[in-house]
């Protein structure tokens, strides 16, 4: 059998050291590599970094549901469209807690909690800090999403105990404006300073399959392996289509595109958790077996995410016992 000396090459300086400084035609040209080899390189990247049969388990609640002010076009919580949704309160931090012993009790180590906010008023901050506190109580990672931030907010987050912070790009700076135009660009980069800033480690992905082009998610994936530090957890998001929502009718993204996506954020980012998210509830057994094949070592657990279908507890595991995977995490160490 013959050996590549480039491509194992490549790999080598992959395992040892992490870049900042990917190039658009880098990028590309691992999208263009020809399917097998890109998994080969991103699971031998995978190997180096991680155990290859671990999966860190989170559960995601919505805490405070609808009623939002942007115009994400794919996010049913918009008040702007008609999807059907019923806007809740802020939940009452004894009904978090319970949800969350329950998604401890099923074998998530990590608790997201998000609330559909353009921007949180600080005594809303303060609420989720009670929560924060509760659940790490319980021996659990807590992450919270709640749209921008100022600087005493992040501060009061960081105070609180906060482990993690998700707010993602959700796609390229230039396609950014064909699905949310009440939010720039710029706007997210800066709450994600704050966050790292504070010391609270940063979740940030996107969402692919939105109509975007293949070079739009390969700049979203170098915004991200460019900061200055690597995301400690990477969601990937497969677009999940609501009646009521713009992007409702979007034409479905090829699966194994949105595999590709997913090696191709390992190779940039080897010692990040790509988390595979939101799509699952349409995925099938062996496309969710090759997501980890290509590195991805994290999902969402339960049946809802935050408003929409996800596979069933019981079906996950099933679909573990099947793969020999085991539930984990380790810290991300950069």
């Amino acid at each position: 059998m013959s050996v590549n000396p480039v491509f194992n090459r490549h790999i080598a300086i992959a395992q040892a050291a992490l870049r900042h400084d990917w190039r658009l035609e880098e990028v590309q040209a691992l999208y263009a590599l020809p399917f097998n080899d890109l998994i080969f390189k991103a699971q031998s990247i995978h190997r180096a970094h991680f155990d290859p049969n671990e999966v860190q388990i989170s559960s995601l609640l919505s805490i405070k549901t609808g009623s939002c002010s942007e115009d994400c076009g794919y996010c049913p919580q918009s008040a702007r469209y008609d999807s059907g949704l019923t806007p809740e309160a802020l939940m009452p931090v004894d009904a978090v807690l319970k949800a969350a012993q329950q998604a401890k009790d099923q074998g998530a180590s990590r608790f997201c909690m998000g609330a559909a906010w353009r921007q949180p008023k600080d005594k809303d901050v303060e609420r989720v800090i009670e929560m924060v506190q509760g659940v790490k109580a319980l021996g659990m990672e807590t992450c919270v999403t709640l749209g921008m931030l100022t600087d005493k907010q992040t501060q009061r987050l960081k105070e609180g105990g906060l482990d993690y912070y998700n707010h993602n790009l959700d796609t390229s700076e230039d396609y950014y404006s064909e699905v949310i135009t009440t939010r720039t660009y710029q706007d997210r980069l800066d709450t994600l300073d704050r966050v790292r800033e504070a010391g609270i480690n940063v979740c940030c992905g996107g969402i692919v399959g939105m109509g975007e082009s293949e070079t739009d998610r390969a700049q979203l994936l170098i915004q991200l392996a460019n900061m200055p530090k690597h995301p400690e957890s990477v969601p990937v998001n497969m677009l999940v289509q609501v009646e009521g929502t713009p992007l409702m009718g979007t034409e479905a993204l090829d699966p194994l595109v949105f595999v590709r996506t997913l090696a191709v954020a390992r190779i940039m980012m080897p010692k990040s958790r790509v988390r595979l998210s939101a799509g699952r509830n349409k995925m099938s057994d062996e496309m969710q077996a090759l997501c980890f094949l290509a590195g991805a070592n994290s999902i969402f657990y339960g049946d809802k995410l935050l408003t929409t279908d996800n596979p069933m507890t019981n079906h996950d595991l099933a679909l573990f016992n099947r793969l020999g995977i085991h539930s984990g995490g380790s810290s991300y160490a950069e």
